[in-house]
């Protein structure tokens, strides 16, 4: 009888620790996630002013346009650090830098540009490892989450005040095509 409750005591022990490391290896994992969009979205937002000095020769009459871009800057370098501070802050950056972009196609010799061009690519890149890091970073997200939240990891999450964690997520008007007009 009592190897019996010894075994049942070992194996309460055992899971503990496995539950307890797991929660402790997925947080850790949306740690770095959340470092690698910090990096990327630094990475963009320090390739901005070279872009808008390259534009501001050929389109110097699109200040608006150019102000926009700047101050999306400035909102990014001062947002939270927190998921929803950066995701609101890149919802801006996104906006200004299609209007930028927008206004490519209205100066032909802005578009044929090497500088700019090059910026451009580079941004795009950019854009791609920004957005490969967020989805990284809510794959990471959802696997904490729902470690968080399964039977029975949930009392032990709960007993040790484990929270659950935002998700990187854009709003509704970054996902729409801007309006130029000259």
């Amino acid at each position: 009888m009592i190897w019996i409750v010894l075994a049942i005591i070992a194996i309460v022990v055992i899971y503990c620790i496995v539950a307890y490391n797991g929660l402790i290896r997925r947080r850790n994992q949306i740690e770095n996630a959340w470092s690698q969009v910090d990096v990327q979205l630094k990475r963009r937002i320090d390739l901005i002013p070279n872009l808008v000095e390259t534009v501001k020769g050929y389109a110097a009459h699109e200040k608006e346009t150019l102000d926009a871009v700047v101050q999306a800057r400035n909102a990014a370098i001062a947002a939270p650090a927190t998921p929803s501070g950066q995701a609101q802050a890149d919802n801006i950056m996104t906006g200004a830098l299609r209007q930028l972009f927008a206004l490519s196609e209205a100066y032909p010799d802005l578009k044929a540009n090497q500088n700019f061009l090059a910026l451009q690519e580079e941004l795009t890149a950019t854009e791609g490892r920004v957005a490969y890091a967020r989805q990284f970073y809510n794959d990471s997200v959802l696997g904490y989450n729902n470690k968080l939240q399964a039977f029975p990891t949930v009392f032990f999450a709960k007993a040790l005040k484990f929270q659950r964690r935002e998700y990187f997520e854009t709003d509704e008007a970054a996902r729409q095509v801007p309006k130029v007009e000259f």
